[in-house]
């Protein structure tokens, strides 16, 4: 597989929460949870956290190719919170992160897909048709102020994050397709998925965005789109990290 990306901090940031990283026949994407205000329990910072989450999964992807995604996960966090005991792990504020992972297993001619939270992977068939893998509990919460969603967050009726909870890898939205007749597969962080959940792009579009100009171009776009933006026309921040990675067969 071909892989590239791009990622890029939010222009209001002083940090990337995004990480991306890529390997033969894999590649993952993690959006940090910007944190809310409340206590963490936790000396490290997002980045931190990030980037030793996502060197865990490329170690359990390297090493136990053949192992069930969410068994990686579940690993990859185990390891990870082995990384800081002197924290309180069990703080809901305690860093976290979506996942937005495939897989490319070319002898069992298939292409494993896994998701967290509001980090989707796009899937395009060699016949032009798009898979989309999501999870959209986040989009369904009672309420988004600091508190409630601290909550709900790894909680059964709220929505669930790779922290420090190895549940979490429990609860992944997960699917396979068969290899030979994958054409692209991208993952992304929500500062790229906006241009189809804002900003009137479809999929395909983006696609054929990222497939032609490149993951750069599609980051440029996502900042062009949001300067125009006007004030409140949609819950959340204007600007955000933003991270993609295409693989073509």
């Amino acid at each position: 597989m071909e892989i590239s990306y791009a990622c890029e901090p939010s222009p209001d940031a002083a940090a990337n929460e995004d990480f991306v990283l890529a390997g033969p026949g894999f590649g993952l994407v993690l959006d940090g949870a910007t944190p809310s205000g409340l206590p963490t329990g936790c000396v490290h910072d997002v980045p931190w956290f990030v980037a030793r989450l996502g060197a865990q999964l490329a170690q359990f992807l390297v090493t136990h190719p053949r192992e069930p995604l969410p068994e990686i996960l579940r690993q990859a966090i185990l390891r990870t919170r082995d990384l800081h005991p002197e924290c309180d792990l069990g703080n809901p504020e305690t860093p976290a992160s979506t996942v937005a992972l495939f897989r490319a297993d070319a002898v069992a001619d298939r292409l494993d897909c896994l998701v967290l939270a509001d980090s989707p992977v796009v899937v395009r068939r060699a016949d032009g048709r798009i898979e989309l893998v999501e999870d959209t509990r986040i989009d369904h919460l009672p309420a988004y102020d600091p508190v409630s969603v601290s909550a709900l967050r790894n909680a059964a009726d709220g929505f669930w994050v790779a922290s420090t909870s190895a549940e979490a890898a429990e609860q992944a939205v997960t699917a396979s397709f068969p290899l030979a007749g994958v054409r692209e597969v991208a993952a992304m962080s929500d500062g790229v998925s906006r241009l189809v959940e804002r900003f009137g792009w479809t999929w395909t579009e983006l696609l054929d965005s990222l497939a032609a100009e490149g993951p750069a171009h599609a980051v440029a776009a996502v900042r062009k789109a949001e300067l125009a933006l006007r004030d409140g026309a949609f819950r959340g921040k204007r600007h955000d990290d933003a991270t993609v990675l295409l693989a073509r067969s």
